[in-house]
Order: C-alpha cells, then structure tokens, then sequence
C-alpha cells in the first residue's frame, strides 16, 4: 500500500481573520503586467512564482483559502521570487508578506510541504499550461505550487 505525505486540515473556525493596509496592483490591466513580465524578462531571464495551497475544513469538506483581488478575482497567496532566492523560502516571505500581522513582531512558522503543480508560461500571453509545450525551449515562467500545512489555530491579517 502506497503512503504518501499527510497533511492535517482544521476547522475554519480555528482561525481568526483581521485586515491590514491594502497593497496596490503595480499594474492597471493585464495588457500592462505582459508587458511589465517583458521588460523584467529581458533582464532577468524567465520569471519564478511560488503559490501557497492554505486548506481548511468548512461543513466536512476542504476548502482552499484564496486572496479575494477586487470584487471579481481570486488567487493563491504567492508571488514572484527574487532572482537565486530558494523555493521555499521565498513563499514563506511572500506568504507573511500578504497573510502575517504586520502589527505583531513574531511571524509565523510556515511548514511547506509538496510541489503539487508546476505551470508554464510559454510566451508573453495570459495562458499557462501544466506542461511545456515541447517547442518551446525559452518559457517566461514557471509557477509552481505547495501545499502549506496549517498550524491548528492562526491569526491571519489580510489586505
């Protein structure tokens, strides 16, 4: 019998939610971050991202906790690594970066587990693909997800 990694998924309930100052978008369209994403292409070769998979328990089904961006789109807690920066610790920046208190002085100890999903971007478009096309042999970026294993209770701040 196969075993893999376990990952402990509390209740909701179990976490507090308070907010913080909002970040603005340093792009006012998506026409404007493809062309953000070109400019640092250029100087630094193909972009890394790192995305957090936060899972909770609401009424005996997962759930995966998502930053709400405006009034119409989602995503996971992640962003962009710093040139050379390791995996792992660059999603434990970005996550207390968007999730941590920033009125506490002690950050949270983030447990990140598995890669479950590598993504690619061929070219300067919004599409991403779970593989890379075969052709391709200078993608624009690679984002690859992990799932974060949860303390039992945590404060979030979000924007």
């Amino acid at each position: 019998m196969l075993s893999g990694p376990v990952v402990n998924v509390y209740s909701l309930s179990n976490y507090s939610f308070g907010s913080k100052e909002v970040k603005m978008e340093k792009d006012t369209s998506v026409a404007d971050r493809l062309a953000r994403m070109k400019q640092n292409y250029m100087k630094e070769g193909m972009r890394k991202c790192v995305e957090g998979i936060l899972l909770v328990q609401e009424h005996n089904h997962p759930h995966v906790l998502m930053l709400q961006i405006g009034y119409t789109f989602c995503k996971l807690p992640g962003g962009r690594l710093k040139p050379g920066e390791n995996e792992f610790e660059g999603l434990k920046r970005k996550l207390s970066s968007k999730l941590a208190p920033t009125t506490t002085s002690v950050q949270p100890d983030w447990q990140i587990g598995e890669c479950v999903a590598v993504w690619w971007r061929p070219n300067f478009e919004t599409l991403m693909y779970p593989y890379c096309p075969p052709h391709i042999t200078k993608p624009k970026e690679c984002k690859k997800m992990f799932v974060v294993q949860l303390a039992e209770q945590q404060h979030f701040a979000v924007p």
